[in-house]
């Protein structure tokens, strides 16, 4: 309701509204705004059973108008979500922070904006965001302005997908009503031999450099750009489990949110699960208990939000014992589940 409620009023603003004051300078602005924000977030990594629901807050913003056209910001926000506790059956809030840095495209130079940009949110745990937008400023003097806008934000750590919206009114510094002094004629400009310059010190002269400004430390090509090669990278899991047990334990889910960001970062990679198990009990139970506890660790890769299609999934039983030894200590260490992932990152070549 809240969310619907602010929509309207981004729309009465955008054809209330008279015209938009044209040609802004540049210069810095300051402001101070009311949000609101609508998350979805079911079973909180950080504190398992803990939904967190919208949330409303004011923040502050700082930013730049470069042109008519174009403008970036920096924000913060203080949010208050609204969370229920499945563990404990009540309902409760929780303080949240949100803070990052968005550009802003001024359509024709007018009051209607697109805008993009990355968020961080510290709410329980941190994530990380993409969001984009519309919005709508509106100015009263010739700094000061009203503006409202709306977005979608795209979780990039798990996977959530929400929308917020926020009202502010902010001040441009700089700006003069003044009319502006006539053009004087351009003075006569003698042209002065310039020599041939290597400004990036990469061997490459500054004319024949697509790729200016390249780090010190880089290699480079004949066209002045960063050399790169291929590297093999890697990453490793290992879960045990309890006698006649498929249930991953809680100490494990770091390690596998670690495979779930590699495979994230590596997305034309796959994992093989190999479930194993002890030689206690009968061979075929103890490969069937096997593949169970790869599937279950392979559930734990898909709340993460890893694709099933990557994920492969096989019981091996007693077939492949890491301790042949008839002893407690070598059991526990064959009740497993292994998976060695690799992938080819491209890396630059130093000097």
């Amino acid at each position: 309701m809240k969310l619907k409620s602010l929509t309207i009023a981004i729309a009465l603003a955008a054809t209330s509204a008279s015209t938009f004051a044209a040609d802004k300078e540049e210069g810095f602005y300051i402001g101070a705004f009311g949000d609101y924000y609508d998350a979805s977030w079911e079973n909180m990594r950080a504190q398992a059973g803990l939904d967190v629901n919208e949330s409303t807050g004011w923040g502050v913003e700082a930013g730049y108008r470069f042109s008519d056209y174009w403008s970036a910001r920096l924000e913060y926000a203080d949010m208050d979500f609204n969370a229920f506790d499945k563990a404990a059956g009540n309902r409760n809030n929780i303080d949240g922070e949100r803070y990052g840095i968005d550009a802003l495209y001024h359509l024709d130079g007018g009051p209607f904006y697109g805008l993009f940009g990355i968020k961080e949110m510290d709410v329980v745990d941190d994530n990380t965001f993409l969001n984009a937008g519309v919005g709508y400023q509106h100015f009263i003097t010739d700094g000061l302005f009203v503006n409202a806008e709306t977005a979608v934000y795209q979780g990039l750590d798990r996977g959530y997908t929400d929308v917020g919206a926020k009202i502010g009114i902010n001040y441009l510094f700089g700006q003069n009503s003044m009319p502006a002094e006539p053009v004087q004629p351009a003075p006569t400009v003698v042209e002065v031999p310039v020599q041939p310059q290597d400004s990036d010190n990469d061997n490459i002269l500054d004319a024949d450099d697509q790729c200016p400004n390249t780090p010190m430390e880089d290699a480079v090509d004949g066209t002045g750009c960063t050399l790169y090669e291929d590297r093999e990278v890697t990453t490793s899991l290992l879960v045990t489990f309890p006698h006649d047990s498929a249930e991953v334990g809680s100490q494990y889910f770091t390690d596998i949110a670690s495979v779930s960001e590699f495979l994230k970062e590596h997305t034309d990679t796959t994992v093989l699960l190999e479930g194993h198990a002890s030689a206690v009990g009968n061979a075929n139970y103890n490969k069937m208990l096997s593949k169970k506890r790869a599937d279950d660790v392979a559930q734990e890769l898909i709340k993460d939000g890893i694709d099933e299609e990557r994920i492969t999934t096989v019981g091996l039983g007693e077939e492949r014992l890491k301790n042949t030894a008839n002893t407690k200590a070598a059991h526990a260490e064959n009740r497993r589940v292994e998976a060695h992932v690799k992938s080819i990152e491209r890396v630059k070549v130093k000097r």
